[in-house]
């Protein structure tokens, strides 16, 4: 074979080779395939105080929604812990988890023996509903379809529950939840805590602000930036004013013109900012995880602190396994379950 064929053939087989990598990229999980799941020690039974009520009393339950999934398990799982620890009530906590994957008798599993007594349920979530309708953001992780399943709770939880807390699974709360569920929302359907300082223009592309129709959808409200990994929200007048759809019309819109970089976030400022019930600052101190970009590490803003939350890049399990955690990454740690393999030189 003469020599310029036998280096055109070479060059050919690793162009293929480099391109089935990138398509097999494609379509694994953010951060790779998860072979086996992290296993948790068991956590400590948290019982009731003799103030609390019973849980047969449909007004003493505090409903959490939060998603599973191999990646972000460990936050969840410590995030879970951190609400127990610090609620008075913890037998009136019913967790409501989402999930994706076909792993769900797993997590099921790994719930129960890390918190026995735990009240919960777990649903799946469709992720069909949004695979067509998500367009690529800044960061991959952001694009997963379970970070748009918080869209879908109206639809994924019974009728019967009326009010859920949404949280992240990078989170922890160090604060009774109970003040966070007792919030008024008066005649609204969601409650977090705004961020007016920001620069609101900044979460929506040129071609957003330059079309006449989209930007006048602001007209009338004071818009302020919210995070959604902390939400208060109302089911049933979600339901009643068919809010999933409002939000599902953005992320089209989305999908043609490409008027937002982040995700899940814009839609639900479009839908809802400027008509957001205000929540103390001290109940989502975020951006703990840095941008979105490098994660660098951040300090606390000013004032009291309920929950600390690791929104951004850097997650601190990671972080710290890594050995390069940051400073408020050793708040994160007392509730990190997770149990590590025994080291070749441990005597356990």
């Amino acid at each position: 074979m003469p020599p310029t064929l036998s280096f055109t053939l070479a060059h050919y087989l690793t162009l293929l080779v480099t391109v089935l990598l990138v398509v097999v990229e494609a379509h694994l999980p953010a951060t790779g395939i998860a072979s086996e799941l992290p296993t948790f020690r068991e956590a400590p039974a948290f019982r009731n105080g003799r103030e609390c009520r019973n849980r047969a009393h449909g007004e003493s339950v505090f409903h959490i929604a939060m998603t599973l999934d191999a990646t972000y398990l460990r936050g969840s799982i410590a995030g879970v812990f951190s609400v127990l620890q610090h609620t008075s009530c913890p037998e009136n906590v019913v967790f409501h988890f989402i999930a994706t994957t076909h792993r769900r008798a797993e997590l099921r599993r790994i719930i129960t023996t890390t918190f026995p007594y735990l009240a919960f349920h777990l649903y799946h979530f469709d992720a069909n509903l949004v695979r067509g309708k998500i367009s690529y953001s800044i960061r991959r992780a952001l694009d997963q379809p379970l970070n748009y399943a918080r869209m879908y709770l109206a639809d994924l939880l019974p009728a019967n529950v009326r009010r859920i807390i949404y949280f992240d699974s990078d989170l922890i709360v160090v604060d009774d939840v109970a003040k966070l569920w007792t919030i008024d929302l008066h005649s609204r359907v969601l409650g977090a805590p705004e961020y007016c300082h920001a620069n609101f223009t900044n979460y929506f592309t040129h071609r957003f602000w330059s079309n006449p129709s989209y930007a006048a959808s602001f007209k009338g409200r004071v818009a302020c930036y919210f995070n959604t990994g902390v939400m208060v929200i109302d089911l049933w007048k979600w339901r009643e004013g068919r809010y999933t759809e409002k939000l599902e019309t953005w992320m089209r819109i989305q999908k043609r013109n490409r008027i937002y970089e982040l995700g899940s976030l814009p839609p639900f400022l479009l839908v809802f900012a400027g008509d957001v019930e205000r929540v103390g600052h001290r109940w989502n101190q975020h951006g703990l995880g840095g941008d979105n970009l490098e994660g660098l590490c951040r300090d606390l803003h000013p004032g009291p602190v309920s929950l600390l939350h690791w929104s951004g890049k850097g997650k601190p399990w990671l972080r710290i396994d890594s050995k390069k955690p940051c400073p408020l990454d050793s708040l994160w740690a007392p509730y990190d379950l997770f149990r590590h393999s025994p080291s070749l030189f441990s005597d356990s």
